[in-house]
């Protein structure tokens, strides 16, 4: 019988920092709750572009990298940003105006699930084998549970707002397609050059709608700004680049379905929500469907981070690493 190989010693440190990324992630939904309550949805976005995208600015020159100086891929990074970052963000945080950051969550960990659905549908380079179609039913299940019975409420804020968020995690699904194209340049620098173009879009809008310096938000929406910004995102974008070396895409991965019951946890801890029925269901379907979505067997075997450099990746692993998007 052939012996499982020893775990590697530094495998500790790699889950918790897996640990600590679908936290830093699932805790963003409450930061943006918390944060729209008094800050403007927009506003809120710019700011969170803005001061992520220059604390990753601030690691690139540290690590001694530099952005690229051709318009061709400015352009790229500014057509990331709108999928990325400038439109889900947006709708995200208008979306928790009403909605619970706890199903805000589930919602928007669905993004597996639609661009596996886009890639099928426009670029085929992944197969429809019985799993994944098992993954997808439960998906669409598990939101329609959670999105669905709102219709027979009338078409309200609640239900508008939730399918912002679905809108959001489309957008999050062409995001991974089109991330795709960025294959000869380091992981952090388009996602500093997106959030940077990100914020060179919303920070003019917020200037001309919202006027921020009319705004006095509270301590608690500003508290809640400085956390999704620094936390959950710029260190999340820098620990996720990280476990992709070491872990790498496919291991990643579990933190897109980890992240679902710790966004769901924060909500109902410090925020007081509760989740109905349905909706516990859906979330049981949405977890199970985006596992059988990403997970394929032998996931957990880890390797050491000079392993995982070579090892190649086929193009169903990459499709799923870029699955990852921020919430």
């Amino acid at each position: 019988m052939e012996k499982t190989p020893p775990i590697h010693p530094a495998i500790a440190i790699e889950l918790a920092l897996l640990l600590l990324l679908a936290t830093l992630w699932g805790a963003s939904y409450t930061f943006i709750k918390l944060g729209v309550a008094t800050i403007p949805p927009i506003t809120l976005i710019a700011a969170r572009t803005a001061t992520a995208g220059l604390l990753l600015l601030a690691v690139m020159r540290w690590r001694g990298l530099r952005m690229p100086v051709n318009a061709a891929t400015w352009r790229r990074f500014l057509f990331q940003a709108c999928l990325n970052s400038v439109i889900p963000f947006t709708l995200i945080a208008w979306g928790e105006r009403a909605v619970d950051a706890g199903l805000a969550t589930i919602l928007n960990s669905t993004s597996p699930i639609f661009t596996f659905l886009l890639t099928f549908a426009i670029t085929r380079h992944e197969m429809l084998s019985a799993r994944k179609l098992f993954g997808v039913s439960a998906g669409m299940a598990g939101i329609c549970l959670i999105v669905g019975l709102q219709a027979f409420h009338g078409l309200g804020e609640q239900l508008v707002a939730e399918l912002a968020i679905v809108a959001a995690t489309i957008c999050y699904a062409g995001a991974a397609i089109f991330s795709r194209g960025f294959k000869g340049l380091d992981p952090i620098v388009p996602a500093a050059g997106s959030l940077l173009s990100g914020a060179a879009i919303l920070v003019p809008v917020s200037l001309m709608t919202d006027r921020p310096w009319t705004l006095a938000p509270s301590g608690s929406s500003m508290m809640a700004l400085v956390g999704l910004a620094v936390f959950s995102t710029a260190l999340a974008f820098v620990i996720y680049f990280r476990l992709i070396v070491s872990l790498g895409s496919v291991g990643t991965t579990a933190q897109a379905y980890l992240r679902v019951p710790i966004g769901v946890a924060l909500g109902v801890a410090f925020l007081g929500e509760i989740l109905s029925p349905t909706a516990w269901i859906g979330l049981g379907c949405v977890v199970v469907g985006v596992a059988a979505m990403t997970m394929p067997p032998g996931w957990w075997r880890f390797q050491a981070p000079h392993e995982s450099r070579q090892r190649p990746h086929g193009k169903e692993a990459l499709a799923r690493s870029r699955t990852l998007t921020l919430p």
